[in-house]
């Protein structure tokens, strides 16, 4: 072998080595919680599931229009759930639109009686057993939430619990920022 090839020998796996650091480095310093949506400024995808206190009622996805809102998937199993709930529960009594999207919950008394224990911030509670809808929104797992503007489109997915950091982070100014341009059409809607 001559001498310029055993140079590329040698220098093969520290160039490999080089590139694997780079790309664990990378993914150290990214943010898990802000996983990209291919769903975002698109619509909600169609979808039929029962209410969770009204089994015989159902709602489509038309529930998540008509003002700006979250979409909070949630689950009795998820830790995480528990721990953000108390926010949503202070976010609700402040004013904030919140539908919740209870996933793969094993059993809906498990899931009504934790909202009947540590308060119901939901405005209405979708239940998705089979975990379907949440497949459709790209869900990884609980909790994620996503905003929703007026006309039912996805303008921004949160991974993750939603607590006052991330509240008065991003989210919390996407969703002021929503309801801000939402009340402004609607006035110059009622002045026409």
């Amino acid at each position: 072998m001559n001498k310029g090839w055993r140079w590329v020998v040698l220098l093969l796996p520290l160039i490999a080595f080089v590139v694997l650091v780079g790309f664990l480095l990378r993914g150290l310093f990214s943010d898990p919680t802000e996983l990209s949506s291919a769903l975002v400024g698109k619509p909600v995808p169609q979808f039929t599931v029962p209410d969770l206190y009204q089994p015989e009622r159902s709602h489509t996805q038309a529930v998540l229009s008509g003002e700006p809102m979250l979409l909070n998937v949630w689950a009795t199993w998820c830790p995480t759930c528990r721990a953000e709930h108390e926010y949503l529960n202070k976010l609700a009594a402040e004013g904030v639109a919140i539908v919740g999207l209870n996933y793969k919950d094993d059993s809906r008394d498990k899931a009504v009686n934790w909202l009947n224990t540590l308060g119901d911030p939901y405005t209405v509670n979708l239940f998705d057993a089979t975990g379907s809808v949440a497949l459709e929104l790209g869900v990884y797992g609980a909790p994620e939430t996503f905003l929703i503007d007026a006309q039912g489109h996805i303008r921004y997915r949160h991974v993750g619990d939603v607590n006052e950091r991330v509240w008065r982070g991003e989210l919390g100014e996407r969703y002021r920022k929503l309801r801000q341009e939402f009340a402004a059409n609607a006035s110059g809607e009622q002045s026409k």
